[in-house]
């Protein structure tokens, strides 16, 4: 299983993501999980590919020409993969992964999260999404996704695609298990 990662390309300023970060990274490839992400070599992201890498597991990157050294791409990877820009970027994490997780991070990684999770509700994949919630980082965004649902604008059963968890073994646990819901529109 491959799962791709999304998280920031800074540390934060709270230890415990970078903490929390590393701990998911050994936890997952212990478990037998190889890691899809964004090839950066700082921050999360560089804390989350050592992690795997030195459980021994497949690290695979996906970084654009253009972010090659303000990201500093990692070399020490199984696989670096140089793409054109950022939505060849996701694409090519998107058929590499068999699911997908947000760590902490910015708007980059919102914005990649909420991308995989909008091609599972409108049906382009079946694969899970989930919140790595590390310190509560992502509690106001569930509440403004419960906002979403209770607005109307979007469906329960939507809303419950998203895994949203703090606990490693709980998150891989609700990943393997994961079934997609009916479509948007079915």
């Amino acid at each position: 299983m491959k799962i791709a990662v999304f998280c920031g390309s800074s540390i934060g300023e709270n230890p415990e993501f970078a903490q929390a970060t590393r701990a998911l990274g050994h936890y997952l490839a212990t478990n037998g999980v190889d890691l899809v992400y964004g090839g950066g070599n700082v921050g999360l992201m560089g804390v989350v590919a050592d992690a795997f890498l030195e459980k021994g597991a497949q690290v695979y990157g996906v970084i654009p020409e253009y972010l090659k050294d303000r990201e500093l791409a990692h070399q020490g990877l199984t696989e670096l993969k140089i793409v054109a820009d950022m939505h060849e970027r996701k694409a090519a994490m998107a058929r590499m992964a068999d699911a997908f997780v947000a760590l902490p991070g910015g708007v980059g990684t919102l914005e990649e999260i909420f991308e995989a999770w909008t091609w599972a509700q409108l049906g382009y994949h079946a694969k899970p999404c989930a919140f790595y919630n590390v310190n509560g980082f992502y509690d106001k965004l569930c509440e403004m996704i419960s906002n979403m649902t209770d607005s109307g604008f979007l469906k329960p059963h939507h809303a419950e695609m998203i895994i949203h968890t703090d606990n490693e073994a709980q998150l891989l646990s609700a990943i393997q298990s994961y079934q997609a819901p009916k479509l948007k529109w079915s």
